[in-house]
């Protein structure tokens, strides 16, 4: 007998040993004849008085076999090899006791056969179940059930577990799962049915993946529970295990999570590249070892599709790939290649018709013969099967998605794969179309900021200029603020940039009327403030045509430099005020009335003049750029101050630096930046004369100008100059007061300017054939490019303009609009 734990725990776990159960041998007449001492213990019952007497008269009645079940038992008996049971014996002190009863029949060599009967006290009481139930319970259960012994080898499995798991009854008895299905799940699991062994923890639907070639797919999945069998004393006899296959479970959870993934992750962004990238990496490995899309190249300009299937020979480009190789080596064509497929190919089939093509052995396809680049890719990677998915959305068909299994890593697609990849590339679609959709918008929006913003900021000879604009809206890509360079008459320049309340293609479009509206006020001439009451103006008609609860608000700052004076006269609306970089680098922040913003209506703007220094910076800006979610816009000044500080930089390389030192991405709020290097006119480029009120100085006037176009070799504009400085001077003595002043000044155009102290503006009228004068304007009008009148605190100028022959703006004075609008 085992004297230690470790003996008895590997001693054999069946209960029915010799040593441990009652025993009796029933004579093939059904007697009694033989009985066990542990027998006399177990049912108080002596050998005399049992031997000989009839097996059933030991029985109760009633029971699982009862006395009259006994020959049908003993026959069962005969034919299976054995019987177990539940039977309930009579007791010498007339009790009954339940037993736990096996039966086994004996072959002795004197012909004398018989049934040897083993028997147990019942440890459960069994609630009736009858032998014919056990069995069906366990061996025709569809839930795969084992025994392991204590050393983790099969001792018993039912017909349902040899069914899952394709393995043979003689395969798995006497082995270990490690020793049957290598690989890291069984180490797995035997690890943890040791654990079961040692704690008697039970283990419930642990997640187990094994290889069965004879069933559908291959690849099974299962779940695993185990627990203990201990004997009366607690000591483990084994383990018993129960399996249940759900891989037609966990395969629909799969599809459903692949399908939640695709509209989840497929829709996240509205940027067609990004979202065919997510769905060709959502694909694998879950769906295919590989993922190729191919689309129209329209796609990406967000232009529609046209309508109906596509012709085979479609050019398409390559816009996704994903591979379970590192860079996706089978595909034959990198993003952005142009593609093209045989007119016999699945890819063309599934173009021209939208349904969707499987094929189960691809290496072998015929249509490979007309495209030996695909077959070899095909051959080198070893591609088992591939579908391919027409991608398309709203009956609009947009491209193809190729999905690729390769050989030896899972079983080849079947229709219902293709279902599910039809559904799956579908919901994707949606996503793909609602980008492209997009992409088109935004490329409206982005023309229509374009046309908006100005293309070239013209400064003449006044001003060197850079810009910058970067709206907040990432998706629309357009917002509210603008900046614009007006050239003005007398060589003048204004500098405006302003902020229309709010996001998008409204704000923009309140923007484009704004800054129309700010031109056609800079060419009437008013000065700074008055235009500002203007546009105030102009904002509450704005107001009262949109809808009752629709607010417009905007600010604005407008400026004016005079590169004769080099006096800048500025005003603004709620605007912040301009920085001010002086020759020698130190920055200041122009102190101006801070006016309000436009749209209230009733409140007065003022203006300030500063004078510049030859080379100064003039930086005009909106507060996106010096004030965001995490900083106030003092901090955001003082960060302008020190990207602006330094000297002698140029406008654009500090445009740079401001937009690099104050944003680290997209900023908070639309923000626009306009830099002004000032420059002033020498006297080599401006002459002017004092004439008294005296009709005989228009000689003189005319002399003068003669002398001034000859000392700056203008020579071919002599006689207009002289006509338009004669028309001028004598409409100034005729109908204005004194004192006149004649100016030329000479930059890009040549102007002619006539002051005095009189307001009258002269208007332009057509003389008759019989009137004597009045054509004086209208000559002046034909002959020079325009002419026009602003007042001054003394009175009025009238200036006309004229071309110099052969000569352009400098190209460093103009900025092109495509460069000033930043598209993120």
């Amino acid at each position: 007998m085992p004297t230690s734990q470790d003996e008895r725990r590997g001693q054999s776990p069946d209960p029915f040993d010799g040593a441990r159960s009652a025993a009796a041998v029933i004579g093939a007449d059904g007697t009694v004849t033989d009985w066990s001492p542990q027998a006399e213990l177990l049912l108080g019952l002596r050998a005399p008085d049992v031997l000989g007497r009839p097996a059933a008269d030991l029985l109760a009645a009633g029971e699982t076999i009862g006395p009259a079940r006994v020959a049908e038992v003993l026959r069962e008996c005969a034919e299976y090899g054995h019987w177990e049971g539940l039977a309930r014996f009579q007791r010498a002190d007339g009790d009954s006791v339940p037993l736990e009863l096996r039966i086994l029949p004996l072959h002795r060599a004197e012909g004398d056969d018989g049934w040897l009967a083993l028997g147990l006290a019942a440890q459960t009481h069994w609630q009736g179940m009858t032998r014919p139930m056990l069995e069906h319970f366990f061996t025709r259960t569809p839930i795969g059930i084992a025994v392991l012994g204590p050393d983790l080898r099969y001792l018993w499995v039912n017909e349902a577990l040899v069914q899952l798991t394709a393995t043979s009854r003689e395969r798995l008895l006497g082995r270990r799962p490690t020793e049957i299905w290598p690989g890291a799940d069984a180490e797995r699991i035997q690890a943890g049915l040791q654990e079961v062994l040692a704690t008697g923890k039970v283990v419930i639907d642990e997640p187990y993946q094994g290889s069965v070639r004879s069933a559908p797919g291959g690849v099974r999945s299962w779940t695993v529970s185990a627990f203990r069998l201990d004997d009366p004393d607690g000591e483990p006899l084994g383990i018993c295990y129960v399996i249940m296959d759900v891989t037609d479970r966990r395969r629909a959870q799969a599809r459903m999570a692949l399908l939640n993934d695709a509209a989840a992750r497929v829709g996240s962004t509205l940027d067609v590249g990004r979202t065919l990238q997510a769905l060709a990496d959502i694909a694998v490995p879950r769906l295919a070892d590989a993922v190729l899309i191919d689309v129209l190249p329209s796609v990406f300009k967000g232009d529609e599709p046209p309508p109906g299937p596509l012709p085979g020979d479609t050019p398409l480009r390559r816009a996704a790939a994903c591979s379970v190789h590192e860079g996706c080596p089978e595909s034959t064509a990198a993003i952005d290649d142009p593609v093209a497929f045989s007119l016999n190919s699945p890819a063309a089939q599934c173009l021209a018709d939208g349904r969707g093509r499987l094929q189960t052995d691809v290496a072998n396809a015929d249509w490979l013969a007309d495209d030996p680049a695909r077959a070899a890719k095909i051959h080198q990677y070893g591609a088992s099967s591939a579908m391919w998915v027409a991608l398309k959305a709203r009956g609009v068909i947009m491209g193809v998605v190729a999905f690729i299994r390769q050989e030896a890593t899972r079983a080849v697609f079947d229709e219902e794969d293709l279902q599910l990849a039809e559904e799956f590339v579908g919901r994707a679609a949606l996503g793909v179309d609602n980008a492209r959709r997009f992409t088109r918008e935004h490329n409206a929006a982005l023309a229509l900021q374009r046309s908006l913003l100005p293309h070239r900021l013209i400064g003449r000879a006044a001003v060197q200029v850079a810009s910058r604009y970067l709206p907040a809206d990432g998706q629309a890509g357009v917002g509210g603020d603008w900046f614009d360079v007006i050239p003005l008459s007398g060589a003048r320049v204004a500098l405006v940039v302003g902020d229309v309340v709010g996001h998008g293609i409204d704000a923009a479009a309140a923007m484009g009327r704004l800054r129309t509206a700010v031109q056609t006020l800079a060419d009437m001439e008013l000065p700074p403030d008055e235009l500002l009451a203007h546009l105030d103006d102009l904002v509450i008609r704005l107001a009262e045509e949109e809808a009752a609860d629709a607010v417009l608000g905007a600010s604005c700052l407008y400026a004016v430099y005079d590169p004769v004076t080099r006096v800048c006269t500025m005003a603004r609306a709620a605007h912040p005020p301009p920085a001010v970089v002086s020759p020698d680098g130190s920055v200041v922040f122009a102190e101006l009335p801070a006016g309000p913003p436009l749209g209230l209506g009733s409140l007065p703007f003022e203006s300030a003049e500063i004078e510049l220094p030859e080379g100064s910076l003039l930086a005009l800006y909106t507060d996106g750029l010096v004030r965001n979610r995490d900083r106030d816009i003092d901090a955001g000044m003082d960060r302008l101050r020190a990207a602006l500080a330094g000297p002698g930089r140029p406008p654009e390389e500090v445009c740079a630096r401001v937009v690099d030192s104050l944003l680290d991405g997209r900023p908070s709020d639309d923000m626009a930046l306009l830099l002004a290097r000032t420059r002033g006119l020498g006297p080599d480029e401006v002459a002017s004369w004092d004439l008294p009120v005296d009709p005989a100085i228009v000689a003189t006037a005319r002399k003068l100008s003669a002398r001034q176009l000859e000392t700056w070799s203008l020579e071919d504009l002599l006689f207009t100059t002289e006509l338009v400085v004669s028309e001028l001077v004598t409409n100034a003595i005729r109908h204005a007061v004194g004192p006149i002043r004649l100016r030329l000044i000479r930059q890009s155009v040549l102007t002619c300017e006539v002051s005095d102290a009189s307001s009258t503006s002269p208007r332009l009228r057509h003389a008759r054939t019989t009137d004597e004068g009045g054509r004086g304007l209208l000559l002046i009008a034909q002959l020079t490019r325009r002419w026009g009148t602003r007042y001054t605190p003394e009175g009025k100028i009238i200036w006309a303009e004229q071309p110099i022959p052969g000569e352009q703006p400098p190209a460093d004075r103009g900025v092109p609009g495509e460069a000033a609008v930043t598209d993120g």
